[in-house]
C-alpha cells in the first residue's frame, strides 16, 4: 500500500488531494494543527509546525509520498530537514505568482522568479514561495516535482473570487451588473479537482520536474458572458473603464471593493502562462461550463447574498452603476 503524508490534508485544496489519494487505495496521513477533521479515511496528526519536535514521530516512517502546501519558508525547511531522507518522492505545490514579472506573454518555467526571502524578511508571498521551492529542490533533487498553480476555483473556494460572478449575476438576475471593460484582458484558471487529480498522478508516477499548472487563457469578457449565461441572467452588463473603478475605489483582482479576475492592463503575462509542460505530464483542463455549474450551486448553498472575502457587496454595486449613469 502506498504511504502518503499530505503536510496539511484538512483545507480546502490539500483536503482534495487527501481525499483522491484515500479513493486511489493509499494510506494517507494528515499532519494539520487539528482544527479541522481530515477526510474520512485518513488519519489526522495534529501539530503546530512552528512547535519544535512536530516531525519526530513521522520522521520515523518510510513516505512513498509527501504533498507540501506551505508558504512559509521556515515550516517548509524544517519539514524538508526531517523528512526528506525518509521520502521516495516530494510535490510542492508553489504558485505562478513565483515570477518575477508578468509583463510578457506565454512565459513557462523558465521565466525569471523572484529573489528567494530571506529569513527576517517582511512576509511576501512570491518570495516566501521561491525560497520554499528551492528548500525542497536543495534537498530533494530527483526526487521533486514542482507545481505551481495559477488560480484555482471551483466549489468550496474560501477565497470568494472566481464565484463572484456566477453568484452576482444569479443574484442580479435581470437588474444591472457591473463589470470591467474586458478589451484586451484574459482570464486563466484551473479546477480544484484537476489540480488535485494532477498532484495525485504526479506522486503516483514519481514525476519531477516544474510545471505551471493552469487553464488556457481565455478572453475575459468570455468567461464573464460564460458564467451569466451558466446563471441564468437576463439583464445588462454595465461596463466601466479602468478610470471610472478607480474613481470609484474599485481593487483589481481579490478583496473587499474588488473586481475579481479583473487585472491591471500592464500585468498580460499574469494570465498567460504557458501550461504545455503541465499537459505534456498529464495533467487536463475540464469544460468550464462544468467548473461555473458546480460552483453556482456551491455559491447558491452558502448564500447568493452573504458577506464575501472579494467583490463588491450589491449595495455598493448599485451605488457605482448609479453614479456612472
Amino acid at each position: 500500500m502506498t504511504d502518503v503524508l499530505i503536510l496539511g490534508g484538512t483545507g480546502w485544496l490539500s483536503g482534495q488531494i487527501a481525499r483522491g489519494w484515500v479513493d486511489a487505495g493509499a494510506r494517507v496521513t494528515c499532519l494539520a494543527r487539528g482544527e479541522r477533521p481530515a477526510p474520512e479515511g485518513a488519519v489526522l496528526v495534529a501539530g503546530d509546525r512552528a512547535e519544535p519536535g512536530v516531525y519526530d514521530t513521522l520522521a520515523e516512517h518510510d513516505w512513498d509520498e509527501i504533498v507540501e502546501i506551505s508558504s512559509i519558508p521556515a515550516h517548509v525547511a524544517a519539514a524538508v530537514a526531517a523528512l526528506a531522507p525518509r521520502a521516495k518522492h516530494w510535490t510542492y505545490i508553489s504558485s505562478v505568482s513565483v515570477y518575477a514579472a508578468n509583463n510578457h506573454e506565454g512565459d513557462d518555467e523558465s521565466a525569471e522568479l523572484s529573489l528567494a526571502a530571506e529569513p527576517g524578511d517582511e512576509y511576501d508571498y512570491s518570495r516566501a514561495k521561491v525560497a520554499a521551492e528551492e528548500s525542497v529542490l536543495d534537498a530533494l533533487g530527483d526526487r521533486a516535482a514542482i507545481v505551481r498553480p495559477g488560480l484555482i476555483v471551483g466549489a468550496g473556494d474560501p477565497t470568494d473570487r472566481f464565484g463572484y460572478w456566477v453568484s452576482r449575476f444569479a443574484l442580479a438576475g435581470s437588474e444591472p451588473v457591473l463589470v470591467p471593460d474586458a478589451e484586451g484582458r484574459r482570464a486563466q484558471v484551473i479546477d480544484v479537482r484537476d489540480l488535485a487529480e494532477f498532484v495525485i498522478a504526479v506522486g503516483h508516477k514519481r514525476w519531477t520536474g516544474t510545471a505551471n499548472a493552469v487553464g488556457p487563457s481565455l478572453d475575459l469578457g468570455e468567461v464573464l458572458q460564460q458564467a451569466a449565461a451558466t446563471a441564468g441572467y437576463t439583464g445588462v452588463r454595465i461596463a466601466a473603464t479602468d478610470d471610472d473603478l478607480a474613481a470609484h475605489e474599485v481593487a483589481h483582482w481579490a478583496g473587499p471593493r474588488s473586481l475579481p479576475l479583473w487585472l491591471p492592463a500592464d500585468l498580460p503575462g499574469f494570465s498567460t502562462r504557458s501550461h504545455a509542460a503541465y499537459t505534456a505530464a498529464g495533467g487536463r483542463h475540464r469544460d468550464l461550463n462544468d467548473t461555473l455549474t458546480d460552483t453556482l450551486a456551491d455559491e447558491r448553498a452558502r448564500g447568493l447574498a452573504r458577506e464575501r472575502r472579494s467583490g463588491l457587496t450589491r449595495p455598493d454595486e448599485l451605488s457605482i452603476l448609479a453614479a456612472l449613469a
